[in-house]
């Protein structure tokens, strides 16, 4: 299988080419060069530039979507260019040239005001008096779309695209609701990561499990098996087989 990934030369972008490298056939499109050197082909482009950008879906069977500008403090017109048009581009390109799955990297933010709720707003902070682990309603597939931010504006969007693209044009579709990944691979610098932390092991099964299982349309949470995790990770695991491998409670001090 051949897998474009864009924004391929970021953080996560890097840790699924090292993970997927084996596995499948991985292209990149992004912005820019890597600091690094290339492991593989990739398509220098403005995502908000379709003519030029599209030219990276030729011969392409499955996307994974990643390019953005990730700060929830994004001023809204690189929002507007860099995560709404650029994604309409790349759901428009996959259309174009007949890649039938999307792996979109959608974000909790979409859903990010839920913690503006109890039990959540206090999980996030390490208040757990009078509360057991997962003894509370998780926030699932089904929840209502509660952005925090433009940025998490910007990925209720493109899960919403996503639903266009596969209605009416039949490409399946996940959308992946990212947790908490960073470089040192731990849940460290907050409480609140103790919750949202996933691994990137546990990052590279389920991006895995979304280019190879059957699906339609679909959106899971990206989060490890942390014990005070408040986001679902059941219909995941009903879904695609997700078993994730880590828990940040094992790191905390």
């Amino acid at each position: 299988m051949k897998v474009l990934i864009t924004g391929s030369s970021g953080l996560i972008g890097s840790l699924l080419i090292n993970g997927l490298f084996e596995k499948f056939e991985v292209s990149g499109l992004d912005t820019r060069e890597s600091s690094k050197p290339a492991r593989i082909p990739t398509t220098i482009a403005d995502g908000a530039d379709y003519r030029a950008m599209s030219r990276a879906f030729e011969g392409v069977n499955a996307v994974v979507h990643l390019a953005a500008n990730a700060p929830v403090e994004t001023p809204w017109p690189d929002v507007l260019k860099n995560n709404i048009s650029a994604t309409h581009n790349v759901y428009e390109a996959a259309r174009e040239h007949g890649i039938k799955r999307i792996v979109f990297a959608s974000s909790n933010h979409a859903v990010g005001n839920f913690e503006m709720d109890e039990p959540y707003s206090r999980i996030r902070v390490g208040d757990y008096k009078g509360l057991t682990p997962r003894g509370y309603r998780m926030i699932d597939h089904n929840a209502p779309i509660r952005p925090d931010s433009d940025y998490g504006v910007s990925k209720a969007y493109g899960e919403a695209t996503g639903r266009y693209y596969h209605e009416h044009f039949g490409i399946e579709v996940a959308c992946l609701r990212i947790g908490t990944v960073n470089h040192q691979d731990s849940p460290t610098g907050s409480v609140r990561s103790l919750a949202t932390w996933l691994s990137h092991r546990d990052l590279i099964q389920l991006v895995t499990k979304c280019l190879t299982q059957p699906i339609d349309f679909e959106i899971f949470y990206g989060v490890s098996d942390n014990t005070w995790r408040f986001w679902d990770i059941d219909h995941a695991k009903k879904t695609i087989g997700y078993a994730p491998q880590d828990n940040g409670e094992n790191y905390r001090e």
